[in-house]
């Protein structure tokens, strides 16, 4: 089986989310894509975070309607800080299955920062979303950085850009602006009724 994981702290997830795991499933030809909300993100240790259970319900039902998506909770389970290459070893551990680890351009830049980066890109394919039209000009300096990074495991997902960000839906709900067509239906209704990111 071909495994797709798109992690990331999804505070709120939003339809650009969803896009890309689709570009992703369809570009190649993933049988899977598990969404994984962080739980206690270390890069974000001096941000905010919304309680876990409010992301992972809200992704839960962003992706409730689409068959090839499932949502895996492994890294709010875990105790502590969570580290990718850690969920990336309990998934292969488990599955045994060839994955691909789905991030933003900005992420892979900062790959050698992340815990142990040198075993992430021996367990998986790196599959990497520009927010911009890009040839990965970047790669030759991180893969200075981290051994064993090389074009055979970076793939970049050549798809239409969606500029929208979780930051910037939480700044549109703390000044009182709509979020329509930034979230699925679903997620807006529950933010709505929790009064999630009012006061921001």
């Amino acid at each position: 089986m071909k495994l797709g994981i798109l992690g990331g702290t999804f505070d709120p997830v939003h339809v650009g989310h969803i896009f890309i795991a689709e570009e992703a499933r369809i570009r190649l030809a993933l049988d899977k894509v598990l969404f994984i909300p962080a739980g206690n993100p270390w890069l974000k240790v001096d941000h905010a975070v919304t309680p876990a259970a409010h992301r992972v319900e809200m992704v839960r039902l962003a992706i409730a309607k689409h068959a090839h998506f499932e949502l895996c909770t492994v890294e709010v389970e875990r105790s502590g800080p969570t580290y990718s290459v850690d969920t990336l070893e309990h998934l292969r551990t488990k599955c045994g299955d060839e994955v691909y680890f789905i991030l933003g351009l900005d992420s892979f830049v900062d790959l050698p920062l992340w815990k142990n980066p040198e075993r992430m890109v021996r367990l998986c394919t790196l599959v990497v979303v520009p927010r911009s039209s890009t040839n990965l000009p970047e790669l030759g300096e991180v893969a200075e950085r981290v051994d064993g990074l090389t074009r055979e495991n970076v793939v970049t997902l050549d798809s239409p850009m969606i500029g929208i960000s979780s930051s910037g839906i939480r700044d549109r709900i703390a000044r009182g602006l709509p979020i329509d067509y930034l979230v699925p239906g679903e997620v807006d209704r529950y933010i709505i009724a929790h009064g999630l990111y009012r006061n921001r």
